[in-house]
Formats: C-alpha cells, structure tokens, sequence
C-alpha cells in the first residue's frame, strides 16, 4: 500500500513538472524574458528599498518605462546620426563653385552681390554669395585653395590641416550653404542675419580698422 502512495506521488510531481514545462515552453522566447527581467528587478528594487513595501506588479511598470526611455534614446540617436550622414555625403559630393566666374570674383565682389539679392528678398541666392564669399576670402589669405573641382568637404580637410577651429566654423557654414543651395531648404530672414552675421565675423578675422563691412543688427 505504502509503494502504490509513493508510486501515486511520483507521478504526481512527474506530470506536475511535464505541465510545467509544458506551460513554460508556451510562453515563449519573449514572455519568459519579460518575467525573468521583471523578477530581477523586482528584486534589485527590494534591496534598494527594503522599508518600502513594493508590489510586484510595479517591478513590471518600472521595467516598462525603463524600456520605453532607452527606446526614445537610440531613435534620438539613430535620428541624429542619420541626419549627420546625410550633411556630410551633401559636403563630399557638391561643388560650390559652379564657374570660372564665380572663382574669378573676389570676395567683396560676392559679398557686395549678396547684400544687393538680400535687398531684393532673395535670401537664398544671398546665401550662396556670401559663402562664396567667405571661400575666396580664405583662397586669398591662402588657407585653402578654391578649384571648380572641389566639394566643400575638400576645402574642409584643407583648413583642418592649418586652423582646426576655423576649419570646424567653415563646417557649420557649409552645412547650411548646402541645405539652402541643394536642399532646397526656405531661409527666413532671422536664419539669414546669423549666417551673414557668422560670415563678416570670419572676413573681419584680418581686417583692421573694423574691416569694410558693417554687421547686421
């Protein structure tokens, strides 16, 4: 009678640890890391709380905030990269300099043109004058060397080579030459007045006497 008991009782925890199993297996890949991840920290908040009494239910909540955060954080991340991507391919590939005229211009000569296209609403062709502008300017001083064949990727190795941190403001100009020249990117007068604003700051740089042209307010 005795052997029949145990025999009953095997059996039992046999088939108790099958339906386990079973029923485990069903959960799938997902579900059982959901629960081994929210046990975890279930636990982890326990220790770092031991007076308070916690729900196990918001170990769960917890854990999904904690995962809608990191999401939010890679997508910025990925976005910004990708975004990044996109402006350094545009400085690699464009050539600012589209003719033998343009390269012949001066720089005052541009910037002179630029300020009569601002004058006339013509933010965006004003845009391309005054970096052009800035181009022949360095051409001049003889920090780089302004060729047709060039991108402004080109010109941006070029000046790294001499002066890092002017290399490092031509960059951000010729991010946003490319975007209004190529991108098709509508500038707004406020947008307008601090590149041109940007731009003068970088001609004055060895001009003496307060330079030959007057900032914009």
């Amino acid at each position: 009678m005795l052997d029949a008991n145990k025999a009953r009782d095997e059996l039992k925890d046999i088939l108790n640890q099958k339906e386990y199993r079973v029923y485990d297996e069903s959960k799938g890949l997902l579900e059982t890391w959901w629960e081994k991840a929210k046990n975890w920290l279930y636990e982890k908040l326990q220790d770092l709380f031991p007076s308070v009494n916690i729900e196990e239910s918001a170990a769960g909540s917890v854990l999904l905030i904690v995962i809608v955060i990191v999401l939010l954080i890679l997508a910025v991340f990925a976005l910004f990269l990708l975004r990044n991507h996109r402006r350094n391919r545009g400085l690699r590939k464009q050539k600012p300099l589209q003719s033998m005229q343009e390269l012949n211009w001066s720089y005052a000569r541009h910037v002179s043109e630029a300020e009569r296209l601002e004058a006339s609403g013509d933010f965006a062709g004003a845009v391309r004058h005054l970096f052009l502008g800035l181009l022949l300017f360095y051409h001049e001083k003889g920090w780089l060397e302004a060729r047709i064949w060039k991108t402004n990727w080109d010109y941006y190795e070029e000046l790294r080579k001499i002066d890092h941190k002017r290399a490092e403001q031509f960059f951000h100009l010729a991010q946003f030459f490319d975007e209004v020249t190529y991108g098709e990117r509508k500038v707004e007068k406020e947008e307008y007045l601090r590149f041109h604003a940007d731009i003068m700051k970088e001609l004055k740089v060895e001009e003496t006497g307060g330079g030959m042209y007057v900032e914009k307010c």
